[in-house]
């Protein structure tokens, strides 16, 4: 307990900076998640498909640049490239309030800025993930995921609460000035990191970015446990943005909630958030890396059925208590498998797996946006959002659809050889290669991915 003290995280400088950047970034990205949509519903009165359609601009990147972009990440430089995005989203984002102040902001402009800044996410995202094994040695990988996770959720309480307090006091636009300030913090943050990670290396004769992609598709595919965490990840994150696309509307023209107001109850689901950062180790140590997550899905996902009971008056608390319930499920199972992929994936393709799992996961935001935009447009806004919170509550049975059903813990090394269709036997029955930690208590055992499905999920 004293060396876990005395060497724990908290006390690495590298980690500290890198923790402290995320968590501002995270922080005013959250702002913008208000300011955004509250700009085009309130300066520029735009249609809820509009409103969807912005929504969607900031992930439609993900569908067309994310497998490329996973291949060049596994060749460049992490960290300048990290930088180099934070640049661009910090004037992108400066471009929207200067328009704004001269009367020239447009509907058009704010889709355009969506749209790059999504750009910019698509590759600092892969570079992220990539990055952090050369900051955090392999054995915080658990706990460092975990402190990410929480302080995601407390940056996402926060700047929602926060977004809705500036647009209230100051305008939406004030909201997009602020989120540019993080980006300027976040950027100081990674510049000060003294860790160096290692050039990537370049082998004698490279071979087509075309093959770096496929390699790494196709190791995502005939992976048993990647191909079904991905595949109930995609069908999640249609659901959950499909209904987040569309409860600014809701609350502001169904609900009749103010601006300020409209912030702190999006943020109240944060809350969740925050109880599954902490609750997820314990879960994962008592009952196994692969049951827990079974449990965090199964037993919250229902819950989502609150959020279309809202009603004008008290009733209208239904809202966050419901999206609380549903992101305590979807962070605590994202702990749960934040280290398994950058323990369990081949090093030399944790770039092109990542992006892989990503344009899928990633890929169906935006057309969730659209698809919530539309249902709301032609059914009315809370059909829609029974509709797809129905879906969300019997969408966990799609895990027990490859192995994960029948074991305790998920694997934690690389396969020694590429997976084939079948769940891969036990270390013990191989006879060979890496042995599972016998220890379930180990954080080996609980080592998990970030971000299956959306932060604000």
């Amino acid at each position: 307990m004293t060396a876990r003290r005395r060497d724990g995280l908290l006390r690495q400088r590298d980690f500290r900076l890198l923790w402290a950047g995320e968590t501002t970034s995270r922080f005013g990205s959250n702002i913008t998640g208000v300011a955004m949509p509250l700009v085009a519903v309130v300066t520029l009165d735009a249609s809820t498909f509009w409103v969807s359609a912005l929504a969607a601009a900031a992930w439609l990147p993900w569908l067309f640049l994310g497998l490329p972009a996973g291949a060049w990440v596994d060749r460049l430089p992490r960290r300048p490239l990290m930088v180099a995005c934070n640049v661009a989203s910090l004037v992108l984002l400066l471009s929207v309030p200067a328009a704004a102040w001269l009367d020239v902001l447009t509907m058009t402009q704010l889709l355009l800025v969506a749209l790059l800044t999504g750009v910019a996410n698509v590759f600092f995202s892969i570079a992220y993930r990539v990055y952090v094994p050369f900051v955090v040695p392999r054995e915080h990988l658990t706990e460092a995921n975990a402190k990410l996770q929480g302080s995601e959720s407390a940056a996402q309480l926060a700047g929602l609460g926060g977004g809705g307090a500036l647009a209230g006091a100051f305008g939406a636009v004030a909201g997009l000035v602020a989120n540019a300030a993080t980006f300027l913090i976040a950027t100081l943050c990674l510049l000060g990191i003294r860790a160096r990670e290692p050039v990537p290396e370049r082998p004698e004769r490279p071979q087509a970015l075309r093959k770096d992609v496929t390699e790494g598709l196709r190791h995502t595919v005939r992976d048993p446990y990647l191909r079904v965490l991905t595949t109930y990840g995609t069908v999640t994150n249609l659901l959950l943005t499909g209904y987040q696309a569309i409860l600014t509307v809701f609350l502001v023209r169904e609900l009749h909630v103010g601006e300020a107001m409209v912030g702190w109850l999006l943020a109240g689901s944060s809350v969740g958030g925050l109880l599954g950062a902490v609750v997820a180790t314990p879960v994962a140590r008592r009952l196994g890396t692969a049951r827990g997550m079974l449990l965090c899905k199964f037993a919250t996902a229902p819950f989502g059925l609150l959020i279309p009971l809202a009603e004008p008056g008290w009733r209208v608390v239904l809202l966050p208590v419901g999206g609380a319930v549903l992101a305590l499920g979807v962070v605590s199972a994202n702990v749960i498998q934040g280290a398994f992929r950058q323990q369990y994936c081949p090093p030399q393709l944790l770039g092109r797996i990542t992006a892989s799992v990503s344009v899928a996961n990633f890929g169906a935001i935006p057309v969730g946006s659209l698809l919530g935009g539309a249902l709301g447009g032609t059914l009315g806004l809370r059909p829609a959002l029974w509709l797809l919170t129905a879906g969300l509550a019997v969408s966990s049975v799609l895990l027990l659809a490859g192995p994960l059903r029948n074991r305790r813990d998920l694997p934690t090394e690389p396969p020694t050889e590429p997976p084939a269709g079948e769940p891969p036997a036990r270390p013990a029955e191989q006879g060979g290669g890496a042995p599972v930690p016998a220890d379930p208590t180990e954080p080996a055992d609980r080592r998990t991915l970030r971000h299956a499905v959306p932060e604000q999920g």
